[in-house]
């Protein structure tokens, strides 16, 4: 993944975004957006901005495992990438990111419910991803 955190920039992440959002779907979008204002987030550390550098310079490259104008799996590849790196940042995405995230989620695609399905199941990965986090981390001071 490092090799792509070069092809990222604000404006081409939201060109990108604003263009391919309703293609990309809810999951991918949410994801991103969490992405993104958790590199805006002046606490991120930046060794974890580099991870999402290098998510979000993937995202935004237009030739990547499976092109993105394949209908359905298209994104596929760009969700994967997107949900590892917030995976790895996952203490990093607080209350803050969460809103910023979901009021850009409600610009784009009107009212999105708290229980849209998309965004739970990247909820869910995301707190999952920072109990582990939570949980290596007591487990390394133990010893």
């Amino acid at each position: 993944m490092d090799k792509y955190d070069q092809h990222y920039s604000a404006p081409s992440f939201w060109d990108k975004l604003k263009k391919h959002a309703g293609q990309a779907g809810k999951k991918v979008v949410y994801t991103a957006l969490l992405a993104y204002y958790a590199l805006e987030n002046p606490k991120t550390p930046t060794k974890a901005k580099l991870t999402i550098y290098s998510a979000l310079g993937y995202l935004i490259l237009p030739i990547d495992l499976v092109p993105d104008f394949i209908p359905v799996v298209g994104f596929g590849d760009d969700l994967a990438a997107l949900l590892l790196a917030v995976g790895q940042v996952a203490t990093y995405i607080n209350d803050e990111v969460r809103t910023n995230a979901r009021n850009k989620m409600q610009d784009w695609f009107g009212t999105v419910s708290v229980d849209d399905r998309d965004i739970i199941e990247v909820e869910a990965e995301v707190v999952e991803s920072a109990r582990k986090s939570g949980d290596e981390a007591a487990a390394g001071k133990s010893n």
